[in-house]
């Protein structure tokens, strides 16, 4: 700049240090100007001295470190914004104890003066103000607390010291010391987390305290199929040693101890993969452990959260003991009844002929071919010739019954008139109409047309059918039959305004030997409703019946006018 004669630096800059340089008294001091040098924008300290000689001016480029201050200048106020955005409050103090910075959160937590704080107060003027505002924990020697507090200023190693405040909150203060002297404060607020952690050792003692009261057995495996809860139950039901159980063992080892009182060993591969399936395949599982003593259990498999899985066991000896008792009885009431069945069904074909052959004769006999009779004789063979009918229509029910049981009775269906129908069963029972002083209302329109149906077996379900409105009618009465056609279907009822059937036995009236005849001139073995049910059903109708005590009955049976698919019924009867 010399040999050329160059100005580095403006008039005004020029000047400025020119007056600076002359002030009387005062020792040199650099100026720090901005210039442009070969080009560029640099910062110089510029210092210019008078000498004997002449003057002196000296410019230091400083452009390098005011780059990095300006840079440390910044990071330190991002990082004072970012502290004090914290929950946590910070505070530094140098190693003259002075405070040099807050954030935020420490004003907050300690609700002090903005003003006090910065005027740099020693942590110990702080420490009192604190104390005086009952803020800090109650010590009976304050001076020898406070002594310790600020002991942290001579540690090498931070300390970790719990704050019980009088207001009821906990603070966790770390004091960590700065290498180049002083200190910094972090106060966490752990009030909520400490009531949390109080809050779950109770809940946890509760639920253990909880399970150790069950009766029943209950055990908890964790995700590596390690046992992590077992009340004294469990224990106790598996004759598991429990010092064994506080170890933790696997579920396999669990497991294998257990098998030992159950003779069967299958359940166990299930309750097995309920603990140790894979999480996205794990499910509730159900099973039944019989053990060696008598004692049955009901096994349950609850997936929880986390892998965990959850076994509960109910003694269901006493239920499982009477379950076992009515299957039992049920078995042998089957069998009993199969036998029953099958010895009525023998002896029915055994009496049909020599019962026929009696019916014969007494044909013969009333015929008087073989010779005349006297009234008592006449009379004689009446009540053998009605007695005789009787038993066949008895012997003839039970063996349709046993012949839908075994599925061989087919229907002979054709088209037959309605109308005709009811009336030739009216005509079988005009004689005990008569003879009980019973009424006959026949409600049947000319119009109703006809059916698809076996005409034999229509006769039959209504010659029963009229048989009990008989029956349970007493003299005088009225028995009614209707028929009706309400879309496909054909309606033929009878109705008697007898005694009625109570509720608590009108489920049973279909019931094969199931006779409801106490009080009654009705005898029967109970076959008839049964009969008209199975005859109904075989056609694909169904039975209706309306009953209660002192009202009558009504039964209503309802056929398909259109004949069914397939063999009309005969499978679900035989069912």
């Amino acid at each position: 700049a010399l040999s050329h004669g160059l100005e580095l630096l403006d008039r005004s800059a020029r000047e400025q240090i020119v007056r600076q340089a002359r002030r009387p008294g005062l020792p040199a001091q650099a100026l720090r100007l901005s210039a442009v040098v070969a080009g560029a924008r640099r910062t110089l300290d510029v210092s210019e001295s008078t000498l004997e000689a002449g003057r002196v001016g000296i410019a230091v480029d400083v452009s390098e470190l005011e780059s990095v201050r300006a840079d440390l200048q910044r990071q330190m106020d991002a990082n004072v914004r970012t502290l004090d955005q914290l929950p946590t409050a910070v505070a530094m103090f140098d190693a003259r104890q002075r405070l040099i910075f807050h954030n935020a959160a420490y004003q907050r937590l300690w609700d002090l003066d903005p003003a006090f704080l910065e005027g740099r107060p020693l942590d110990g003027e702080i420490l009192d103000r604190l104390r005086a505002a009952r803020k800090l924990p109650e010590q009976a020697d304050f001076r020898s607390w406070k002594t310790d507090v600020l002991a942290a200023y001579r540690a090498v190693e931070p300390t970790d010291t719990p704050w019980y405040l009088p207001d009821g909150r906990t603070l966790r203060v770390v004091a960590d010391p700065n290498p180049q002297g002083g200190l910094t404060y972090l106060y966490h607020d752990v009030s909520e987390s400490m009531k949390l952690a109080s809050r779950y050792d109770a809940l946890m003692k509760e639920q253990a305290e909880t399970l150790e009261a069950l009766k029943e057995p209950v055990a908890v495996f964790g995700a590596d199929g390690r046992l992590t809860v077992a009340n004294r139950a469990f224990a106790a039901t598996w004759r598991l040693d429990p010092a064994t159980l506080a170890g933790k063992p696997h579920v396999d080892a669990v497991i294998a101890a257990c098998r030992a009182l159950t003779p069967d060993q299958s359940p166990w591969a299930g309750i097995r993969q309920s603990v140790t399936g894979l999480s996205e395949t794990r499910s509730g599982h159900g099973c039944r452990l019989d053990i060696n003593d008598g004692t049955v259990l009901d096994c349950s498999s609850q997936p929880l959260p986390l892998g965990a899985t959850l076994l509960t066991f109910i003694d269901v000896t006493a239920s499982a003991n009477v379950e076992r008792a009515l299957t039992e009885k049920n078995d042998a009431l089957e069998r009993a009844s199969q036998l029953r069945d099958t010895f009525v069904h023998h002896v029915s074909y055994e009496l049909r002929s020599p019962l026929t052959n009696i019916i014969g004769f007494t044909q013969l006999l009333g015929d008087e071919t073989v010779g005349a009779l006297n009234e008592r004789q006449r009379e004689y063979s009446e009540h053998i010739m009605r007695s005789s009918a009787a038993l066949l229509v008895i012997i003839n029910d039970i063996l349709d019954l046993a012949s839908i049981d075994a599925g061989s009775l087919e229907l002979q269906r054709e088209t037959i008139d309605v109308r005709a129908t009811v009336e030739a069963a009216v005509r079988g029972i005009e004689d005990r109409l008569a003879e009980s002083d019973i009424g006959l209302d026949l409600d049947v329109p000319e119009g109703v047309g006809s059916v698809f149906a076996d005409g034999k077996r229509v006769r039959q379900i209504l010659f029963n059918l009229l048989s009990n409105a008989v029956g349970f009618s007493a003299p005088g009465q009225q028995v009614r039959v209707e028929a009706r056609r309400e879309g496909r279907e054909l309606r033929l009822t009878v109705t008697d305004r007898g005694r009625g059937i109570a509720p608590e036995v009108i489920d049973r009236v279909f019931d094969r030997f199931e006779s409801n005849t106490l009080g009654t001139k009705h005898r029967g073995v109970g076959l008839g409703l049964s009969i008209v049910r199975s005859f109904v059903e075989l056609h694909g109708g169904r039975v209706e019946i309306h009953s209660a005590p002192g009202t009558g009955t009504r039964v209503t049976c309802l056929f398909p006018v259109e004949p069914p698919p397939g063999n009309g019924g005969l499978a679900e009867a035989a069912e």
